[in-house]
């Protein structure tokens, strides 16, 4: 970890191995910021705070270290150690997609993150079409999965008190640009 911190690129680290990440498209960087603004003007001065992709966060079962595009913690973050870089408390986890990692961030990353005691959603974002997927952990331990297609659409993220509307996020995105 002392390596990826020092390091002038961002990288996961999973099992003892650190894995760059490629830069961003500008549709991706576009939803990104657009989820940001959106969950941060909603939360306000409230208990939640939302943190950009400069925020680390781990995965002490599983022992992932990740950079989601966003992460919300409510009630104070809880960090890793005195270097406040480590996030172990999210409260729900934003991932924007990408070709190369769309599959990765809904199967084996999910899998990862929904070992978080204290993970209750889970948003992936389409930047090649119109998409918001959100995973909902449930009171009996199942992760209920719901999908958001249209720009009318509204996404409820009940663990933060917030609301994503497509049509907010996708307004300045062109799809040729993914």
């Amino acid at each position: 970890m002392e390596i990826d911190r020092k390091a002038e690129y961002k990288s996961e680290y999973f099992a003892g191995e650190m894995f760059a990440t490629a830069g961003a498209s500008l549709a991706h960087n576009r939803l990104a910021s657009s989820t940001i603004l959106e969950i941060g003007r909603q939360l306000g001065e409230g208990p939640c705070e939302i943190f950009g992709s400069g925020m680390r966060v781990a995965v002490p079962d599983t022992g992932l270290y990740t950079y989601p595009d966003a992460s919300v913690c409510c009630g104070g973050p809880k960090l890793l150690d005195g270097h406040m870089d480590t996030l172990l408390n999210p409260t729900l986890i934003v991932e924007v997609l990408s070709r190369s990692t769309e599959a990765y961030d809904q199967g084996k990353k999910f899998k990862h993150y929904r070992t978080t005691p204290t993970l209750r959603e889970y948003v992936l974002i389409g930047s090649e079409s119109i998409g918001v997927e959100l995973r909902t952990l449930q009171s009996d331990g199942d992760w209920l999965l719901k999908f958001a297609d249209h720009l009318e659409d509204v996404v409820e993220l009940q663990s933060i008190g917030c609301r994503l509307v497509p049509a907010h996020l996708y307004r300045r995105v062109e799809f040729n640009e993914a």
